[in-house]
């Protein structure tokens, strides 16, 4: 179920302030049938393009106790019968993050902060 949302994020579109249009609490499940993990993770729904499909934050990796590396695009957590490990595809990750380089460049977000500075450089 969808709920409205209004507290912007930042740092997914890079320069750029989002706001997302609504949040929905959804089962996220890692590995297999015998070895898994499944909680419940609150998404919020953004109208951007992007590559991912979905963008797993620090209290998303703090639910499931997930251990990321970064430089090795590896994720480990534990699961009902021992550590789940993901690999991630580094030309993948590359690829996604020249397209987010790119959209930024070409579409620009107003930050309100910055309007309400000119406003007020304006009124003295």
């Amino acid at each position: 179920m969808l709920t409205p949302s209004k507290a912007p994020f930042y740092d997914i579109m890079p320069g750029n302030l989002g706001t997302p249009l609504e949040t929905v609490t959804l089962p996220v499940t890692f590995d297999t049938r015998e070895n898994y993990r499944t909680k419940y993770i609150k998404f919020e729904v953004a109208n951007f393009e992007s590559l991912y499909h979905a963008i797993l934050g620090r209290p998303a990796l703090a639910k499931f106790m997930a251990m990321p590396h970064y430089v090795y695009v590896l994720l480990k957590m534990l699961g009902r019968s021992g550590v789940l490990t993901f690999r991630g595809d580094l030309k993948k990750s590359y690829d996604c993050d020249q397209e987010a380089i790119e959209y930024a460049s070409t579409s620009r977000v107003l930050n309100p902060s910055l309007e309400v500075l000119v406003a007020a450089q304006q009124l003295s």
